[in-house]
C-alpha cells in the first residue's frame, strides 16, 4: 500500500462488544420502556376516541395534534438538542410525557366524555415530546465511536421495534381491564426511562457540541442549519423526503381501529395483537439486521424496501381475514425497518456532530409529517373513502414515490457501503 492509497474501512465491531458498555445498555432500555408507553398509550387512545366518537376522522385528529407541535418547534428544539446536555433535554421531555399521561388516566377515570379534552391533552403531549425526540435521536451517535454506528442503529431499532410490540399489546390489554390503566402504565414506563439517563456516558471518541457546556446564545440563521444542511446534501435530503411521502400515503396503521371492527370483527384485544404485528414483523427485521447487516447496494436496498412497504399496505386494505392483515402489517412493518436502518444511519454519519440536533430536529418534522400527518390524511380519505379504499390508494400512491424518487435521487440510490459516506460531511456551507 502506497501512501496515497485511502486507508482500509475501520472493521465493524461487535454487537457484543456495542453492550458491553453501560451506557448504550442503558439507552436502549430508555428507548424500550419509551416506546412502550407511548405505543400503549396510542394503541388506548383510539380505542377510547373510536369508542366515543365512531369517525375515522377523529382518529386522524389525533395523529394531527401530536403532528403540529413537532412542526412548530422543530427549529428551537434542534437549537436546544444542540446547545445544552442532550439527556438533560431528554429528561425534561420525558417528565412532561409522564404528565400528560397522568392527565389522561385521570380524564379517564372521572368518565369524561369530551373528544376535545383528550385532544388537547394530546396536544401537549406533542409539544413535549417533539422536544424529546431531537436529542433522543442524536444520542446514540454520541455513545459509541463512529465505526460502531451501524452497529448500534439496529439495536436501538430493536429497542424500539420490542416497544412496538409488546406497547399494543399491554394497552389494549390494560383498557379492556379498565381504561385508565394504560395511561398509568405510560407514566411508569416513561418514568423508568428518565431513572436511566444520569447514568448514560458519552463515548470519548464522540466529540460532541456540548461537552463543553452550553453554547452561545444561536441567532436565526443557526438555528435554521439543519435546514440548509438536508437541502444541500441531495443523500440526506432523498432519504427523508422518501420516508416523508412514502409513510405519509401509506399511512394505514391510523385506520386499524376502524378495520379491527369493521372489517376484520375483532375487539380491543385483537386491536392490539394486529398493532404488535408490525412490530413482530420489524423487530424480526431488526434481529437479522443487529446479527447480519448488509454492507452493499444500501441505497437500492431502501428504495425496494419501500416499494415492498407500498405492495403490503395495499394487501391490508384489500383483505378481509384476520390472518391476511396480520401478514401484510408485519411485512409492512419489516420493510419499514430496513427503511429505517438505512435511514437512521446515513442521517447521523454523514452530518457533523454540531448540526446533529438541528438535523434530526427538521428529520422529526418530516417523520412526524409521514406518521402523525399521515394518520390525519388517512382518517380524512378513510371518512371519504372508507378504510378500505383509503388503504389502497395510500400504497398505490407510496409505489409512485418510489418510482420517481429512483430517478430524482441517483446520488442516494448509487450509495453502496455506508463506508463509502463521509462521517460529517453535510454542513450548511456544504
Amino acid at each position: 500500500m502506497t501512501s496515497d492509497d485511502p486507508a482500509p474501512p475501520a472493521p465493524l465491531p461487535s454487537a457484543r462488544s456495542v453492550l458491553s458498555d453501560r451506557s448504550p445498555v442503558l439507552f436502549l432500555l430508555a428507548v424500550t420502556t419509551t416506546t412502550m408507553a407511548s405505543v400503549a398509550q396510542v394503541t388506548a387512545l383510539g380505542v377510547q376516541v373510536f369508542a366515543m366518537t365512531g369517525r375515522e376522522l377523529d382518529l386522524g385528529l389525533l395523529g394531527l395534534a401530536e403532528f403540529l407541535p413537532a412542526l412548530v418547534l422543530a427549529i428551537p428544539a434542534g437549537a436546544l438538542a444542540d446547545r445544552f446536555d442532550r439527556r438533560l433535554v431528554m429528561g425534561i421531555g420525558l417528565a412532561g410525557e409522564v404528565l400528560c399521561s397522568l392527565g389522561l388516566a385521570a380524564v379517564t377515570a372521572r368518565g369524561v366524555d369530551s373528544f376535545a379534552t383528550i385532544l388537547a391533552l394530546v396536544l401537549v403531549f406533542g409539544v413535549f415530546r417533539a422536544v424529546t425526540a431531537p436529542a433522543a435521536r442524536a444520542l446514540p451517535a454520541t455513545l459509541v465511536a463512529p465505526e460502531a454506528l451501524p452497529r448500534i442503529v439496529p439495536l436501538f431499532s430493536a429497542s424500539w421495534q420490542f416497544g412496538l410490540i409488546a406497547g399494543p399489546v399491554l394497552g389494549g390489554f390494560l383498557y379492556a381491564v379498565n381504561p385508565p390503566l394504560p395511561y398509568l402504565a405510560s407514566a411508569v414506563l416513561v418514568a423508568v426511562g428518565i431513572l436511566a439517563l444520569p447514568f448514560i456516558s458519552l463515548h470519548p471518541s464522540a466529540v460532541t457540541s456540548t461537552d463543553a457546556g452550553p453554547r452561545a446564545r444561536p441567532n436565526l440563521r443557526e438555528a435554521l442549519d439543519g435546514l440548509r444542511v438536508i437541502r444541500r446534501t441531495p443523500v440526506l435530503f432523498g432519504a427523508i423526503s422518501l420516508d416523508l411521502f412514502a409513510v405519509l400515503f401509506g399511512g394505514a396503521v391510523a385506520l386499524l381501529p376502524a378495520i379491527a371492527k369493521d372489517r376484520l370483527g375483532v375487539d380491543a384485544t385483537g386491536l392490539g395483537v394486529l398493532r404488535a404485528a408490525g412490530g413482530i414483523g420489524a423487530a424480526l427485521t431488526t434481529v437479522v439486521l443487529a446479527t447480519r447487516p448488509f454492507t452493499r447496494r444500501v441505497g437500492r436496498v431502501l428504495l425496494f424496501a419501500v416499494g415492498i412497504f407500498g405492495v403490503a399496505t395495499i394487501l391490508l386494505g384489500v383483505t378481509t381475514s384476520f390472518v391476511v392483515a396480520f401478514v401484510a402489517l408485519a411485512v409492512l412493518s419489516g420493510a419499514d425497518a430496513v427503511s429505517v436502518y438505512v435511514r437512521a444511519t446515513l442521517v447521523p454519519l454523514i452530518t457533523a456532530d454540531e448540526y446533529r440536533g438541528r438535523v434530526l430536529a427538521v428529520e422529526n418534522v418530516f417523520i412526524g409529517a409521514s406518521n402523525e400527518l399521515g394518520a390525519f390524511e388517512s382518517g380524512v380519505a378513510g371518512q371519504i373513502l372508507g378504510a378500505p379504499g383509503a388503504i389502497v390508494l395510500g400504497g398505490a400512491a407510496t409505489l409512485v414515490v418510489v418510482v420517481i424518487w429512483w430517478f430524482r435521487f441517483t446520488p442516494l440510490r448509487d450509495v453502496d457501503r455506508f463506508s463509502d459516506i463521509t462521517p460529517g460531511s453535510a454542513r450548511p456551507d456544504g
